[in-house]
């Protein structure tokens, strides 16, 4: 497979992606807690963050996909 831009665009954007949940959401909810199984449920529940910021992020980019179709 070869390197393109695009493919290096989108490498760039998943990692930011998965560094900004680290650092911003996962980290957080992690620290807050003492107990493992406390931590544990923390870092499983913020997953279901992760997952809603991903969805949106892929609706507005069908939605972009879909206007750009009608003009």
């Amino acid at each position: 497979m070869e390197l393109t831009l695009i493919n290096l665009i989108i490498f760039v954007s998943i990692g930011a992606g998965l560094a900004g949940y680290v650092a911003f959401i996962l980290v957080p909810a992690v620290s807050s807690y003492g107990r493992v199984w406390e931590r544990v449920a923390a870092g499983f529940l913020s997953l279901f963050i992760f997952v809603t910021l991903i969805s949106v992020g892929v609706l507005v980019g069908l939605g972009a996909i879909y206007l750009y179709g009608l003009f």
